[in-house]
C-alpha cells in the first residue's frame, strides 16, 4: 500500500473498471437472450412442447433462486411449485424490510447468475485452467480494466479450446455438453409456451431491476460502500481480492453467454429441418452422430494430429450438407395450406372447395 500514490485512479477509478466490465458483459448476456427468444418464437408454431420445455426449465431456476433467497434468509419454503407457465414459493415466516429486498433480488437477478454459476464450477472440474486472476501494479482505471479482459480472456480460450477439442466418447465431456445446452435453453423463461406474452422482453427485465433498485437507494449504497471497502481491503493487504471477485461474475456471463450460442446451433438445426418432407428430416439429425463415429473410427486406425477436433469438424460440415441436400430434393410441399379448407355441398351433390373472394 506505501508503494502506492493515493489518487483519483486508485481512490475511485481502479475499483470502478471491473464493475464496468461486469455490467457491460450482462447487458451483452440480456442481448443474447433476446436473440435466443426471437429464434424460439419463430418455432413455436411448428414445435410448440419444445418451446415449452424450454420455458419450463428457465421458470424451473427461476423458482430455484427465489427459494434460494428465501434459504438465505431464513425465511423457510412453505410450498414449492412448478409448471410450465409459472413457478410459486412461499415462505414459512413473512419478512419485511431488507429480508425482503433480498429475496426479491435472488427472483430478479439471480437466475442471471446463480445457474450459470453452478456451470462455471463444474467447468472448473472438466477443464481445471484458465481461471487466472491479474494482480494490478499501478491501480489505474485502465489497468483494472486490461486485467478483467485478460482473466476473460484466458477463460474463454480454454472453454472454447475445450468445446473445439471435446471427446464425444468421454462420459463426463459429453455430460458437461448437455450441461451447457440445458442451461442455455433454461437461462430466462422464454414466456412462449402455453400463454405466450409477448410484452415480457429484456426491456421488461430491466425496468423491473431499476424499480427494484430504485426502490431501495440505501441499499444500493450501502452495497456500493460495503465494495469499495473490500476494494481498500485487498489494497491494504496488496491481494486481488478484489478483481477475483468481479473476474468470477465475468466468466459467469461468458459462460451463459457460450452456453447460448451453442442452443443457437441447436434451433438453427431444427428450424432447417422443418423444410425437409417427412422422416427424411431425421436423416439430419442421425448424420450427427454417424459422421462423428465414422470419423473417430477413421482416424483410430489412421492416428492424426488434433484428431478430435478435425472429427467435431468433419461432422458440423457433414450436417450442414446432408440439411442442405434434403433441404433441396425432399423439401415440403410449400403451397400445402396450413389449415384444411373447409368443403360445401352444391345442387348437384358434389363437393367444392370453398373460397373467399379478395377484398
Amino acid at each position: 500500500m506505501a508503494n502506492v500514490p493515493l489518487d483519483i485512479d486508485v481512490l475511485a477509478g481502479a475499483a470502478l473498471a471491473p464493475i464496468i466490465g461486469v455490467v457491460a458483459f450482462w447487458f451483452l448476456q440480456l442481448l443474447f437472450i433476446e436473440i435466443q427468444k426471437r429464434m424460439l418464437s419463430k418455432l413455436r408454431h411448428r414445435h410448440e412442447a419444445f418451446c415449452r420445455f424450454t420455458n419450463f426449465i428457465g421458470i424451473l431456476f427461476q423458482t430455484i433462486c427465489h427459494a434460494l433467497g428465501y434459504t438465505v434468509t431464513r425465511s423457510g419454503i412453505a410450498t414449492f411449485h412448478v409448471t410450465v407457465n409459472y413457478g410459486t414459493v412461499e415462505p414459512k415466516k413473512e419478512k419485511t424490510g431488507v429480508v425482503e429486498w433480498i429475496v426479491n433480488s435472488f427472483l430478479l437477478i439471480g437466475p442471471f447468475f446463480i445457474p450459470a454459476g453452478l456451470v462455471l464450477l463444474f467447468s472448473y472440474f472438466v477443464i481445471g485452467k484458465g481461471f487466472t486472476f491479474p494482480t494490478p501494479v499501478h491501480y489505474t482505471f485502465v489497468e483494472s480494466l486490461i486485467n478483467f479482459g485478460v482473466s476473460l480472456s484466458a477463460f474463454a480460450h480454454e472453454l472454447i479450446g475445450f468445446l473445439t477439442h471435446i471427446d464425444l466418447f468421454n462420459p463426463l465431456h459429453v455430460g458437461f455438453l448437455f450441461v451447457l445446452l440445458f442451461f442455455g435453453l433454461g437461462i430466462r423463461p422464454s414466456y412462449i409456451g402455453e400463454d405466450r406474452k409477448a410484452k415480457i422482453d429484456m426491456i421488461y427485465d430491466l425496468k423491473n431491476i431499476f424499480y427494484h433498485i430504485r426502490k431501495k437507494p440505501l441499499y444500493i449504497l450501502l452495497i456500493i460502500l460495503g465494495l469499495y471497502a473490500f476494494y481498500f481491503l485487498s489494497l491494504f493487504l496488496n491481494q486481488n481480492w478484489y478483481m477475483v471477485l468481479f473476474s468470477v461474475f465475468g466468466w459467469i456471463s461468458l459462460t451463459a453467454i457460450i452456453a447460448l450460442l451453442l442452443t443457437y446451433l441447436l434451433l438453427f438445426l431444427i428450424r432447417s429441418t422443418d423444410h425437409i418432407r417427412g422422416w427424411w428430416k431425421a436423416v439430419s439429425y442421425l448424420t450427427v452422430p454417424v459422421s462423428y463415429v465414422i470419423a473417430r473410427i477413421i482416424f483410430l486406425y489412421y492416428p492424426v494430429r488434433q484428431g478430435d477436433s478435425i472429427s467435431l469438424l468433419l461432422m458440423i460440415v457433414c450436417t450442414c450438407i446432408v440439411t442442405i441436400l434434403l433441404i433441396k430434393y425432399k423439401k415440403t410441399n410449400r403451397f400445402k395450406t396450413a389449415t384444411k379448407m373447409k368443403h360445401v355441398r352444391v345442387a348437384d351433390g358434389k363437393k367444392r372447395a370453398s373460397k373467399k373472394r379478395a377484398d
